[in-house]
């Protein structure tokens, strides 16, 4: 049996996984949604990007966990990878859904423009430090308006501190046992990082015909992406 520690992307909670949890138990195996601090039901407690590190690797080891799997959906890969690095011969598999990855000494919010670092800046100063979502991030991700409407009711204003703080490694994450599942609605290639990345043997990609959030649009169709993964070792 393989335990799935499922970590959706901004704005997210353990919620966003509820149509994913479902198939993979009636598959045999575990399945632990996370909510990582700041967001969904633990709104309002201060989180840095090292605080998510931490809850992960909290949930796996105050649960006992063996032959993990870690998904990191968006943002929520960067500290998937640096949790992944820490909790030793527990790790099965790391499933990068769509991500970003971790880079030592670099942050979510490294690479963006000027103009896309403003716009984090101004949702900070209107929303307490927080970044807030729009409807308009989810056009074009192959959902239908009742699923948009569930993600936005549903969103949190995310900790701005963990998109600035850097992320730190303790290894190259190119050693991980990995998969990057790409979700072509979203753009057809992975970032420069993950490029580089999928040249080990340990990495494999995979592609998804759908958008961003695909625990929305296609959470049985991830659900067995997730299965096969976790079979294939």
């Amino acid at each position: 049996m393989t335990n799935f520690v499922l970590v959706a992307g901004a704005w997210l909670g353990a919620w966003a996984w509820d149509d994913v949890v479902a198939p993979l138990r009636e598959a045999g195996h575990g399945a632990y949604p996370l909510t990582l601090s700041g967001l969904a039901e633990r709104r309002g407690e201060a989180a840095g990007q090292g605080t998510h590190v931490r809850d992960i690797v909290a949930e796996v080891e105050s649960r006992d966990l063996r032959e993990v799997v870690l998904v990191g959906h968006s943002y929520a890969g960067i500290p998937v990878g640096q949790a992944a690095q820490l909790i030793g011969d527990r790790l099965a598999r790391v499933v990068f859904l769509d991500s970003d990855v971790p880079v030592d000494g670099e942050s979510f919010a490294s690479g963006w423009s000027e103009e896309g670092r403003a716009v984090l800046e101004k949702s900070f100063a209107a929303h307490d430090g927080r970044w807030a979502p729009s409807e308009e991030e989810f056009e074009g991700q192959g959902l239908t308006d009742e699923q948009v409407r569930r993600i936005v009711e549903g969103c949190t204003p995310h900790p701005g501190a963990s998109l600035t703080e850097p992320a730190r490694l303790t290894g190259p994450l190119g050693g991980l046992p990995a998969t990057y599942v790409k979700c072509l609605l979203d753009g057809p290639e992975p970032p420069p990082a993950v490029v580089e990345l999928l040249k080990n043997d340990g990495w494999r990609p995979v592609e998804m015909e759908t958008g961003h959030w695909p625990m929305f649009s296609e959470p049985r169709a991830l659900a067995a992406l997730l299965d096969r993964e976790a079979s294939a070792g």
